[in-house]
Formats: structure tokens, C-alpha cells, sequence
């Protein structure tokens, strides 16, 4: 699915997907998404590759019947001194949770495979030596120069158009570091071939394991609970931030409740162009589990009345 109009925040791993109630709502839209766009690289050749829509078509209640589904090795890991800074670890409550999800899996007619050499730390490190950074800039101007406002169409326009730069972080920081990804001849040594060398990393393991895709919570810890006046934030944290560097389809179904009440996913990512497949998997389990539950909404202003009351 093209990015072409959206803001970037890193063209090179912001993507596009729909946040649905059902499966069958998102197999709908990507239908209506899915597609080549000249404006977006990335989706030239896709509708060659990838597996042709409706996307609907995908969608049945024995779709995990003799699947294969591997758990990555770091997304199980606990503290252990000398762990990459990039790997986050996995709470107990949401461990609970996942292993309540791999039960059903199971019962759904899927195998799940979980091994120390399953995509262990240093696929990680791979994935981390993608260099997107340099980038940043080329794709905000890309973004200026197509959709942007008559008053500016390129970094440089709006500052002189408003008066003030934009902030750092949205171009890249310092100027001198960003370069154009079509003209950099760093380019294949920054970022192409450590994302060649991560993808191949992980259909490497897909074949090793014989696994038509992975599994794996979409974060590793419950959520705050937001409706709770004054909290600040501090998650949740995910171990999911690898799939958009590599460019692999994922998708995230609900897969229970905490004991609090809070939401736990569980997240499937598939090879490259099988997202016909994926949304069948989670389709399969959506309607063997039937987790979702309609949310609650609060009143307006009773969180004055739970804290005043």
C-alpha cells in the first residue's frame, strides 16, 4: 500500500494499514489500498508479487489447520547481562498471556515452534544496521514538493514562508548529514544491503524452521491504563519494530484481556507479498477465540467524578 500523501515521519519505514473492529474490515480495505503507485517505490512490481484480492477470499475458519508458526527467540527473552540495548523484554503477565495465545493456536489445528536459534539477538543487530536516518530529509521534501502547500513545496520554502525552521527531528537534524537516497553512493553500503542481508535473515529462518510465519505478542508488557487520571505513560513497549525496516506484512488481532481489563494482541507476520495469507490466519483465530470485546466508553466528565467523588 502506497505512503504517497501521507506526512512522513521516516518515508522509508512509515507504512500504511488500516486499524479495523474485524479481520473481514481489514481485508476490505486493503483490497481498496493494495496497489502500485508510481509515487511510492516500494509498490512498483506488487501486482506481480503479490497474491492477487479480493482479499476476502483468504478468509477461512480452518486457515490455521497445518500452518507452521515460529516464536522468535528474543521476543521470549528475559534479563540477561550483555542483551543488545534494542531488545526489549517480555513481563511476566504478558508472557502468561502469549502462552494462553499459543494454547489456542494449537487448538486451531497450528503448530508452534519455539527454538534458542529462532531469529536470536543478532537478527536484531542486523536489522538495527539499516540505516534510515540519512534519509529523512529526502522524504519530507518529497512529500513538500508533491502535496505540500502553494506557500511552500520544500524544507527551505517554510522557513522562509513562516519564519522559523521545522523542528530538527522531522528533517533530520543537521543538513550536512542528509543526503538523497537515488544519488547517494552510500546509499547501497547504509541502507540496501543490510536490509537485503535482515529480510534474508528472516525467510532463512522461515525455510530452516519449515514455518509459514511467525507469532508473537504485540508488546511486551500490558498497557497503562490511560483512563486513569494524572498516570504518565511509560509503554507499552514493543518488540515489533523490526518489520517495518525489513518490509514484511504483519497484523495484529486482539488475543484476550489482562486481569486488569486491558487488551493483550497477538501479532503474525508472513513473507514478503503473503498478505492474503496472514489475514486468514488471524481470521481463523479471530473466530475460534472471539476475544473483542465492544469498548467501554467513559462518560463524559466522570474522571472528574472518579477522582473528585
Amino acid at each position: 500500500m502506497s505512503i504517497a500523501g501521507i506526512h512522513p515521519l521516516d518515508w522509508l519505514l512509515d507504512n500504511t494499514g488500516p486499524i479495523t473492529r474485524t479481520v473481514t474490515d481489514a481485508a476490505i480495505a486493503l483490497g481498496v489500498m493494495a496497489g502500485e503507485d508510481p509515487q511510492d517505490f516500494r509498490t512498483l512490481g506488487s501486482a506481480a508479487r503479490a497474491q492477487p484480492g479480493p482479499y476476502t477470499k483468504y478468509l477461512k475458519r480452518n486457515a490455521l489447520e497445518g500452518r507452521r508458526f515460529g516464536v522468535p527467540a528474543f521476543i521470549l527473552k528475559t534479563a540477561v547481562p550483555g542483551s543488545p540495548s534494542h531488545t526489549l523484554l517480555l513481563t511476566p503477565d504478558a508472557r502468561a498471556m502469549f502462552t494462553q495465545a499459543l494454547a489456542e493456536l494449537r487448538s486451531a489445528g497450528a503448530t508452534v515452534v519455539i527454538d534458542d536459534s529462532l531469529l536470536p539477538d543478532r537478527f536484531l543487530d542486523l536489522v538495527a544496521a539499516i540505516r534510515s536516518g540519512p534519509y529523512v530529509r529526502d522524504g519530507l521534501e518529497r512529500f513538500l514538493r508533491d502535496f505540500g502547500p502553494e506557500a511552500y513545496r520544500s524544507v527551505d520554502d517554510y522557513r522562509k514562508a513562516v519564519g522559523s525552521p521545522l523542528p530538527g527531528w522531522l528533517i533530520g537534524g543537521d543538513p550536512a548529514t542528509q543526503r538523497l537516497l537515488a544519488s547517494d553512493p552510500e546509499a547501497e553500503r547504509t541502507f540496501w544491503s543490510p536490509r537485503r542481508q535482515a529480510l534474508a535473515a528472516y525467510e532463512e529462518a522461515l525455510t530452516r524452521f519449515r514455518l509459514d510465519g511467525l507469532i508473537y505478542p504485540s508488546a511486551q508488557m500490558p498497557p497503562n491504563d490511560e483512563t486513569v487520571p494524572g498516570q504518565v505513560s511509560s509503554g507499552p513497549h514493543s518488540a515489533t519494530w523490526w518489520v517495518n525496516p525489513i518490509g514484511v506484512p504483519a497484523v495484529v488481532v486482539p488475543a484476550g484481556f489482562y486481569p486488569t481489563g486491558l487488551p493483550f494482541g497477538l501479532e503474525f507476520s508472513a513473507r514478503p507479498w503473503r498478505d492474503g495469507d496472514l489475514l486468514g490466519w488471524a481470521f481463523a483465530y479471530e473466530q475460534a477465540t472471539r476475544h473483542r470485546r465492544p469498548p467501554v466508553l467513559i462518560p463524559q466528565g466522570e474522571e472528574n467524578h472518579r477522582v473528585n467523588g
